[in-house]
């Protein structure tokens, strides 16, 4: 079955996508798509705007994280969050993000970027 190209659904997408072609040569839904994340080769840091969430309640935000902070002792806190302050918080995590992984190892020389410390496993995180 050909393929063809299909533009973002969304700002931030981060897969290039293919829709399987019917007939008349266009995307057929029907037929379905896919789609690759070039995440090491084509890196998109300063333009993620994703995080994941741990069932441990840890906030990740990048695949290939070292260290993820932790939402759940914030929501269980004896008084807990009004929604104002929860959403303070999480900014507040967002702007200090530092984990650009992918950037970093594409200005190095194939072969030797090494990473630094441990990653979260991307199955642990949704990845």
């Amino acid at each position: 079955m050909p393929l063809v190209a299909l533009s973002p659904n969304a700002n931030g997408e981060t897969a290039e996508r293919w829709g399987y072609a019917g007939a008349h040569g266009l995307h057929d839904k029907s037929l379905g798509e896919i789609g690759v994340i070039g995440s090491v080769s084509q890196a998109f840091c300063g333009t993620c705007n994703r995080a994941r969430i741990s069932t441990e309640g840890k906030v990740y935000l990048c695949l290939f994280a070292t260290h993820g902070y932790d939402l759940r002792s914030l929501l269980r806190r004896s008084k807990g969050l009004s929604d104002l302050e929860l959403q303070h918080a999480i900014s507040n995590i967002w702007r200090k993000r530092d984990d650009r992984y992918s950037e970093a190892r594409s200005t190095e020389a194939i072969g030797t970027f090494t990473g630094g410390s441990h990653r979260v496993e991307m199955s642990y995180i949704g990845g």
